[in-house]
């Protein structure tokens, strides 16, 4: 959500300007780009090189700047312009009162005026100070401006007392400006559910039964439907995968079992679930304490089945959105519209493993998309990423109408 964006802080003088290192290192680690402008007396709370370490930017505090004996002036208009997103974090009461009535006496104001972009102010100041009619009025002025407030919270304030007034901590920050920033995108506000990989089933400490599957196509369900703006909790078996995603919440699981028991803990909340794991359906009915040794030349396993998830979570749907997967040797489309019907999904991805270049540990996929008003679209072969944007733009074609 913020990868690529650039991101202008400004810091102005409270005791809170310490959590801007934090606030800085988060948005480094979300991909942003980050230049930072103090105050004058700022700069007694936090220091320009911590900041500037951390921004990999030079700090700025004033409109002119010396270098190699020559005299320039920072810009603040280009800076405005910079700016995809301005966050002035704390924001005491004298800066949130010179900018409701326009006053412009330093570079933090001069480029807050010259700001194109949306602005975040997160307000940091005594209980007194936050609830005076003044303050309220400074709020109430710039959010008719069109810049949004985050709010601040109660705790232990640097005057001893205990209330409103503490800035948000910069967690919470980064989450209030993503959350904004993916109001606009098709899954804003949505939670999906995601499973993928395949299970490992254990013989004995050293062995188990399992598949071939990568959990790739699972994984980039799960990237694609962050990027659209969903909150997504991915429920990965086995896998060597990762996602690095602020949105993506991974549970790592490795037997049925597990994945039954963590599908069924988000499964209520869940507003899409997507079901792309590869399950197995069998496991071993005893499972030895101690590696079996090799006493014989047969070695007889009784297999059980494994409870079906896809079909539970179909017996307790609500007002969810259930998408299964299908992977067929044979009958293809029978068999994958049976198995819709009987799990009572909304729709299933049919895989063939008889179309060149699909299933288990491959890049591409070969899908047809079915619903459960038998609307069959077939695609050609593609990457699993763009096969994870046409799956995700048929579910949102179908709840969106």
């Amino acid at each position: 959500m913020l990868g690529g964006k650039n991101i202008l802080l400004g810091i102005t003088g409270g005791i809170a300007a310490y959590k801007t290192t934090f606030l800085v290192r988060l948005l480094i680690k979300a991909g942003a780009n980050v230049k930072v402008i103090l105050t004058e007396s700022a700069s007694s709370f936090v220091s320009p090189l911590t900041l500037a370490t951390l921004s990999k930017n030079p700090v700025l505090s004033s409109f002119v700047k010396e270098e190699n004996d020559t005299i320039d002036w920072n810009n603040h208009v280009e800076l405005g312009l910079w700016a995809d997103i301005m966050i002035i974090a704390p924001a005491t009461a004298n800066t949130l009162s010179k900018m409701a009535n326009g006053t412009c006496d330093n570079l933090l104001l001069a480029t807050y005026l010259s700001a194109k972009c949306p602005v975040f102010f997160a307000p940091a100041m005594d209980l007194d100070m936050y609830k005076h009619p003044s303050t309220k009025n400074s709020f109430e002025k710039l959010e008719s401006f069109g810049n949004k407030m985050i709010a601040a919270t109660s705790g232990e304030l640097a005057s001893g007392l205990h209330g409103e007034g503490r800035m948000a901590e910069p967690e919470d920050i980064v989450d209030f400006v993503k959350q904004f920033l993916s109001d606009g995108f098709p899954l804003s506000r949505k939670k999906v559910l995601i499973t993928a990989g395949p299970t490992y089933e254990a013989i004995d400490p050293v062995r188990f039964v399992g598949n071939h599957s990568s959990g790739l196509m699972g994984y980039e369900l799960a990237k694609e439907a962050a990027r659209l703006g969903a909150k997504v909790v991915l429920v990965s078996g086995p896998s060597h995968l990762k996602i690095e995603d602020d949105l993506v919440t991974t549970l790592r699981v490795m037997s049925a079992d597990e994945m039954y028991d963590a599908v069924h803990a988000h499964y209520e909340t869940a507003d899409i679930a997507i079901c792309a794991a590869a399950v197995a359906d069998y496991r071993p009915k005893i499972v030895a304490d101690q590696k079996i040794k090799k006493s014989s030349d047969d070695l007889s396993i009784e297999l059980i089945k494994n409870k079906d998830i896809l079909l539970s979570l179909g017996k307790v749907k609500k007002n969810q959105f259930l998408v299964g997967f299908a992977l067929e040797t044979e009958n293809e489309l029978e068999n994958a519209k049976g198995k819709l019907k009987k799990k009572n999904l909304d729709a299933i991805v049919l895989n063939s493993l008889n179309d060149l270049g699909a299933g288990f540990g491959k890049q591409t996929n070969k899908i047809t998309f079915i619903d459960k008003n038998s609307t069959i679209k077939a695609f050609d072969l593609k990457s699993k990423a763009a096969v994870a944007v046409d799956i995700l733009e048929e579910i949102i074609s179908r709840i969106n109408a």
